[in-house]
Order: structure tokens, then sequence, then C-alpha cells
């Protein structure tokens, strides 16, 4: 018996009316569903199960018979359907002769190279994202170059909530909700020490705050 080619990576939905098969792209997933080919034994013994199913007796013991007679001769007549379906899908795909999967013509084979895209990429596609990628690199690093913090304390304590009554503070020095300081640490005008908010004194040179 010939070597049947195309059969990794494909669906069987045959059923005992008849034959059906759906084949997919080894790259993509696109697939390709084959037309329906019904099954005369398997019409015919349909019939004869809703013959059964009326009228009882013995056409219902041989409706079960035939059914089971259907089921035991499925394989060669399934094997056949199959070999049919993998000749209908084949003008839809192409072996790869590097890695040997088949793919779908319309999105997955390179057909001046002769291979699959995995293989042989295109080289405009492939110049086209290189272009798009360095383009957003060279942004990220112009954009770190750049000193952003021209307009932001950097120095003085920050608080995200604010300590008196918890409202956001979205950077302010003062809470947009009580209106009390948000940077509470004061300077001593002498020496120039942080001092906590409420000390009467600097802690450095005993200087009175204001």
């Amino acid at each position: 018996m010939a070597l049947i080619q195309f059969t990794k990576n494909h669906t069987d939905h045959s059923t005992d009316k008849g034959y059906q098969f759906e084949f997919f792209c080894d790259r993509c997933g696109n697939s390709f569903m084959t037309e329906f080919k019904p099954s005369a034994t398997g019409m015919a013994v349909s019939a004869l199960r809703t013959a059964g199913s009326l009228l009882g007796g013995v056409f219902g013991s041989a409706a079960s018979s035939s059914y089971e007679i259907e089921r035991a001769v499925q394989g060669p007549g399934h094997d056949k359907a199959f070999r049919a379906a993998v000749e209908e899908a084949k003008p839809n795909f192409r072996q790869c002769p590097k890695c040997s999967r088949w793919v779908c013509q319309t999105a997955c084979w390179n057909p001046k190279r002769g291979l699959c895209y995995e293989c042989a990429p295109n080289v405009e596609t492939e110049l086209a994202a290189a272009q798009a990628q360095a383009t957003v690199e060279q942004i990220q690093q112009k954009v770190r170059e750049q000193d952003l913090t021209t307009d932001i304390d950097l120095t003085s304590e920050a608080a995200a909530l604010c300590p008196s009554c918890g409202a956001r503070t979205a950077g302010a020095k003062f809470c947009p909700e009580c209106g009390k300081p948000l940077r509470p640490k004061g300077e001593c005008p002498r020496c120039g020490t942080k001092v906590e908010a409420g000390a009467k004194f600097c802690p450095e040179c005993g200087q009175k705050m204001v």
C-alpha cells in the first residue's frame, strides 16, 4: 500500500452516515474541511434502524444487527474515504522540503523560496518588523535620556496619603481635603538641620524654631 501523506494534523468528523475530515496547517493552524461523503451502507443502515424503531420486533433486531455489521466493515470504507480526503486537501497545502511540515499556501508558504515561512521568512515582512522594533527601542532610549523630573520635588519627604485624614495627596504640599501640610519637616534657619513639625528648638544648635 502506498504511503499516505499529510496525516499528522487532522480531525476526523466522520459518522456512521458518511465521512468528512478537517486538515490543519502545521504552522498557523488554519484548516481546510473536506466535502462530506455519504456512506451508502451507513444511510441504508440508518433507514433500517428507523424502520425498526417504528415497527419493532424483527425489524428492530435486523436494524441492530445491520448496524453492528456496518460498524465491522467501516474500516476499509473509512480508509478509502480518508485517502480521498487527503487528495482533496493537498492542493491547499505544501510540504516544506526542509522541515517536512505541511503548511497552508495562503499564510505560511514562501513561493519565492519554495519553503515555509518558518524556514524562509518573508524578507519584506521581517524588515518592516525590525524597523518598527528599532523605532520603539530608540524612542525608549531617548525618553530615558530626558530629564522628566524638573517639576518634581525629589528631596523633600513625600507622602502618598495624608497622615491626618488619609486622603490621596497627588504630590501636593498641602492635603487637598483637610489642608494640613504633607511635608511636615521644617529646616533650622541657623544650621539647616531638618526638624520635625512641632519642635520648638533645633536639636542640633538650639535655635528657636519660628
